[in-house]
Formats: C-alpha cells, sequence, structure tokens
C-alpha cells in the first residue's frame, strides 16, 4: 500500500510549499515505525528538505534524518559533526540538535571533555548560549549543566546564563532557570552559591512552583550561618503552598539536617512545628518520616524527636502514624534517659484512641515493662484495666502481655473500682514509687522484645500446614514457633491466589 504512494510522499517532501513539506516529513515519522525500510530510501529528500528556508520544515526533516540513522551510530556522529558547522537556522531544530548531541556524548561514557568529540560538543553548546532565541539559550545551558563529568569550573558560562533568566519578566524562563539550577545544586552546590541572591529574592515570587524551586535549591547551596535566616523565611512561606510543595521542602530540610547536624536543634523543630499545623496525611507522614530517619543517624536528637512525636500524637487524626510512632516509641523510649516520661503518651492512646492505636500502644506498654522491671509493676496496673476493652485484639494482646510479664490474670480481676480509674488518662507521678523496684525477667519475657521471625502471612500459612500436617499423624506436636512448618510464602502479581511452597529444613 505504501509503495503505490511513495512516489507522492517523495515529492511532497521537497515541495517548494512549506506546509506540504512539513507534512510529508510529519507522515515519514509515523510510517517509519511500520515500514522503515522504505521511508529509508528517502534520505537524499530529506536531507534536501533540511536546507529549507523554513524553521518547521528544517525541524521536522532533522528529526525524520535522526529516526532513519539511529541505528548508525557513526552515521548519527556525521551528520551532528556536519550540522555543528552552521548549517541549520530553525531554533526548534537547533534545540533538537542540542539533544541529540548530549545524547552522543553520554553514550560515549567517561569524562565529556576527555575526548575530542566531548570537545567539540562542549563548544557548540558553549557557542549556543549567544544564541538569539531564548529557547535555544536554556537547552544548550541544561545541556551544558548535565554532561558526564564536567568540571565546575566549565559549568560557569551556563550558570551566568540562568542567573540572568532568573530575573527575566517572563515566568516561564524563571522556572526552567530555576529547575537547571535544583538539579546542579544537587551534585555541585558551589557552582550556584553565587546565584543564591537572585533566588532568595524569588522566595515571595507569585508562582509557587518558582518559589518551591527557590527554597529548595537555597537549602541545598546555602551555608550553616545562613540557616537560621532561610528557616524565618520559609515559616511564611509554607502557610502558603499546597502538601505536594511542602514534601518537596521536608525532603530539603532533611537532607541539610544532614549536611549540618549541628543545627538539628533549628531544623528538628522547625519540622515538629509544622506536625501541628493543618496537612494531610502525605505531608505529616513526610514529616514523620524524615524526623525519624534524623534519630538514626544524629543520635543527639533521639530524645527531642521522640518528644515531638509523641506531643503529635496527643492530636493525631491518621491512624497509620500513631501506630509507627507508638511501635517507635516501644523500641527507643525505654532506652532514653527518662523514659517514664513516655508512658503517659502511650497510655492516653489506650483510652483515648480507637481500637487500633489501643493495640499498639498495648504492645508498647509490654515492651516498657519487658525492658525495665522497675516500671513492671505499674505497667501492669495499667494494662489490666485494658483485660475488659470492648475490641478482641486489645483485650487479646493485654492479655498475653500480662502472661508473658509473669502476671496472674485470674487474681485481682478489674473491677468496678479500677474500671472507673481507666477512664483517667495516666499520670507520670503513678510511677514513682515503682522507680526504684528491681524485678526478676520471666523467660518467656523475650517474646515481647524480639520481632516474630516470620512476616503474619507466613505465620498464617505456617498454621495451616500444621493443621493439615497434625491431621495426618497420630503423634501430635506441641504447637510452638519451632514445631512449625517453613512455608515460602509469596503472591503472584498477575493473580491474587496466595502460593504456598513448603520449604524442606535443612
Amino acid at each position: 500500500m505504501l509503495g503505490a504512494i511513495e512516489r507522492y510522499i517523495k515529492q511532497a517532501i521537497v515541495d517548494r510549499n512549506a506546509m506540504v513539506s512539513s507534512s510529508a516529513l510529519v507522515a515519514g515519522t509515523h510510517l517509519i515505525r511500520g515500514s522503515p525500510d522504505v521511508v529509508r530510501r528517502w534520505v537524499n529528500e530529506v536531507q534536501e528538505a533540511l536546507h529549507s528556508s523554513s524553521d518547521m520544515v528544517q525541524f521536522h526533516a532533522l528529526s525524520l534524518l535522526y529516526e532513519i540513522k539511529q541505528h548508525d551510530r557513526l552515521a548519527i556522529s556525521k551528520l551532528v559533526t556536519k550540522l555543528t558547522r552552521g548549517t541549520i537556522s530553525s531554533p526548534l531544530a537547533t534545540c533538537l540538535l542540542i539533544r541529540y548531541i548530549t545524547t552522543i556524548v553520554r553514550d560515549s561514557g567517561g569524562n565529556a571533555l576527555a575526548s575530542a568529540t566531548g570537545r567539540a560538543a562542549y563548544q557548540f553548546l558553549e557557542l549556543s548560549l549567544r544564541h538569539r532565541s531564548e529557547a535555544v539559550i536554556y537547552e544548550a545551558a541544561k545541556a551544558l549543566c548535565n554532561l558526564p563529568g564536567i568540571e565546575e569550573r566549565d559549568l560557569g558560562p551556563a550558570v551566568a546564563v540562568l542567573q540572568l533568566f532568573l530575573s527575566s519578566p517572563k515566568s516561564t524562563l524563571r522556572l526552567a532557570a530555576m529547575r537547571a539550577l535544583s538539579s546542579v545544586a544537587i551534585a555541585k552546590p558551589s557552582a550556584v552559591i553565587k546565584c543564591n541572591d537572585d533566588m532568595e529574592s524569588l522566595i515571595a515570587d507569585n508562582n509557587r512552583s518558582i518559589a518551591t524551586f527557590a527554597i529548595t535549591t537555597l537549602l541545598k547551596t546555602g551555608s550553616e550561618s545562613s540557616v537560621d535566616r532561610l528557616m524565618k523565611q520559609i515559616s511564611s512561606f509554607m502557610n502558603e503552598i499546597a502538601d505536594e510543595f511542602k514534601i518537596v521542602v521536608v525532603t530539603a530540610i532533611r537532607e541539610l539536617c544532614l549536611k549540618y547536624p549541628l543545627k538539628h536543634r533549628v531544623l528538628v523543630g522547625f519540622l515538629a512545628n509544622f506536625l501541628r499545623e493543618e496537612g494531610g496525611f502525605e505531608f505529616k507522614k513526610a514529616i514523620v518520616d524524615a524526623i525519624i530517619a534524623l534519630m538514626c543517624v544524629i543520635s543527639e536528637t533521639k530524645e527531642s524527636s521522640l518528644f515531638h512525636l509523641c506531643e503529635f500524637i496527643e492530636d493525631c487524626e491518621f491512624t497509620a502514624l500513631s501506630t509507627q510512632i507508638l511501635h517507635l516509641v516501644g523500641i527507643v523510649g525505654p532506652t532514653t534517659v527518662a523514659p517514664a516520661r513516655y508512658i503517659r503518651f502511650v497510655y492516653n492512646r489506650v483510652i483515648l484512641e480507637n481500637a487500633a492505636v489501643r493495640a499498639a500502644a498495648i504492645t508498647t506498654l509490654a515492651k516498657f515493662a519487658a525492658r525495665l522491671p522497675a516500671l513492671q509493676a505499674s505497667v501492669s496496673v495499667l494494662l489490666r484495666r485494658s483485660l475488659r476493652d470492648e475490641d478482641d485484639e486489645v483485650r487479646d494482646r493485654a492479655t498475653v502481655a500480662l502472661r508473658l510479664l509473669g502476671e496472674n490474670i485470674t487474681k485481682d480481676a478489674p473491677g468496678d473500682g479500677e474500671a472507673e480509674g481507666s477512664q483517667r488518662p495516666f499520670r507520670q507521678d503513678a510511677l514513682a514509687a515503682d522507680s526504684t523496684r528491681d524485678l526478676p525477667l520471666q523467660p518467656e519475657i523475650h517474646l515481647l522484645l524480639e520481632p516474630l521471625p516470620m512476616s503474619f502471612a507466613q505465620l498464617s500459612a505456617a498454621l495451616k500446614e500444621f493443621e493439615v500436617a497434625g491431621s495426618r499423624e497420630d503423634d501430635a506436636l506441641a504447637l510452638s514457633l519451632t514445631t512449625l512448618p517453613v512455608v515460602d510464602y509469596t503472591r503472584p502479581s498477575s493473580q491474587s491466589a496466595v502460593c504456598i511452597r513448603r520449604v524442606p529444613s535443612a
């Protein structure tokens, strides 16, 4: 079918009418996907169209010529070398040529300026920074910033051009320049420092995307002495942007804190303040994850960060975040200088929250009692108050915890007086009487402190296998983690069925 009209398309490519020629070239770009051998015979016509006086024809001709020769690296290299001598006048075609040059240099690997091809590419890109078209200038600057292995001193011309764009009245140029400078600041922040004054003026830009890029870039390039000033500027800015931009700022603050650990009090305090502000789940989770990540890296932040998180769950509307923080408190809280201060926060969740949070709080209290024998008696009293909870999971966790702690759950069952007391928030002075006691640990206490040796899904599958195996054998084994069969639990992505494969023991 294409062979019957091939002659007409070839004639249209070299037609004097720019609209006809462009239409034929675009048709060739679509047809090459289904009939590449036929379209490759149009090379001469396409090369002739490349020298057209129409900017649009040049752009479409270069695009089709690259599609024809893209599998021949030598032919592409010759084509690019020929076109860099100034035979193209179309700004769109020049932008396309810059992208092809960048692809060739990146595919060659290594340092961009170490080879003759890389040096020629750098010279052409630097020359393109003085083009009459702003689109070509930006494309060349962005390509220079993304050249592999380029030194910081070679980025000077590109950064200087982008700095001029920061003061442009066009918001599109300001946004494009900020995006490019933001990507440069990740690998070479010192190359962007000279733009800090211009970027600070963009914090108040009407375009929130530009302002967000300006702030995050300043956080990457700012010095330790400028952190306090930046935090004051960001405080007013954060209330004016959407959650998606706030998350970007939170990520930048976390990286800044890792860069300047001595500023952890200012930065963690800033994040904690916004935990108490209005925001969606993703924004609050980003802050919580950032604080937890800083706790793992900077040990000095452990006490203050944990206290901030405990204050947050006092008025947290997200169950997932409350349970995540309670789990963290159960692990880190007993190792702090004053662990008793956190029990009040945990127990208040038992009496004020939904069933999922209450269950998590019960487990956290049990971990405190298991790790700190001096607090076991007081915590056991609090656990007993949950034995009559309306939720099965909460009651079961409280029962298991008391049993593992060596408490007799049938003795001194919670009566009416204690049930009434369970409706009052826990006070920290209730632990004062037991702060000096040192109770012996029970043999099974490790079950509260160590994670399960398998996931819940694997445990469920192993219990089913154990039940089936026990029905086939005369001598049933006692149920324990050591007697459970080892199963491989996988859930294929193509179907929802659960595959259980018994793994032979070593």
